[in-house]
């Protein structure tokens, strides 16, 4: 089974050096989490999304724990929201989806725990997918994207998108590679159509959060 990409998420920040995961703001990894559950319902053709809100198209279930419990929370609602409202809602349930999904990607064989250092570990670097071919690991995969002038598929847009509207590539590159990537985000950004809306709530609550942060002054 192709990963999800909470899967993908879990990858990306994990450290080869030091087998721990960057060390993020919270909301950036909840809601990385929450846009990538909504982005594997919009693949799927379960949602759709324009720039005011999010339309459930088919309630059928994916067989996905990881994306069930959210399709029948949209499915059951009695009105319909705005993928602000979603990722919100979504991000609830932040710390069962990454539970879940490191679990997977143990189960996989993907990574590992070294219980005694409390670590975790590559044990490959490629995994399968759904057409049995084996798949470069997101980081790998990534950093080629945004060095190169490769044309990226549709599931690294997204990828990339999340990580840029959540702010996890300062955790990832050095300022030099960052300033030299920017170009290629924003080019892959343009190319985002099918989450541009779930990317661009997540930034509305960004802006949200460092708003209220802000101390008042009278």
């Amino acid at each position: 089974m192709q990963l999800r990409f909470a899967e993908e998420i879990m990858l990306l920040l994990l450290h080869d050096e030091d087998g721990k995961f960057a060390r993020v703001p919270e909301w950036s990894l909840k809601y990385a989490l929450a846009g990538g559950v909504l982005m594997d319902l919009a693949l799927a053709d379960r949602v759709d999304t324009d720039m005011e809100q999010l339309i459930l198209v088919d309630s059928t279930p994916t067989g996905d724990d990881i994306l069930d419990p959210t399709l029948a929370d949209i499915a059951g609602a009695n009105e319909v929201r705005s993928a602000d409202f979603w990722v919100e809602r979504v991000a609830e349930r932040a710390d069962e989806i990454k539970d879940a999904a490191l679990d997977r990607l143990v189960a996989k064989g993907i990574v590992e725990v070294e219980e005694g250092r409390f670590l975790w570990v590559f044990r490959s670097r490629r995994y399968p997918v759904v057409d049995g071919k084996a798949e470069r690991e997101v980081k790998l995969r990534i950093m080629e994207v945004l060095f190169s002038d490769m044309i990226p598929d549709p599931r690294d847009i997204v990828i990339i998108c999340l990580a840029d509207a959540c702010g996890i590539f300062p955790e990832l590159l050095s300022k030099r590679e960052a300033k030299m990537a920017q170009p290629r985000v924003e080019w892959v950004r343009k190319m985002d159509l099918i989450g541009r809306a779930v990317t661009a709530a997540i930034r509305n609550i960004e802006v949200a959060l460092a708003r209220a942060a802000q101390p008042y002054v009278g």
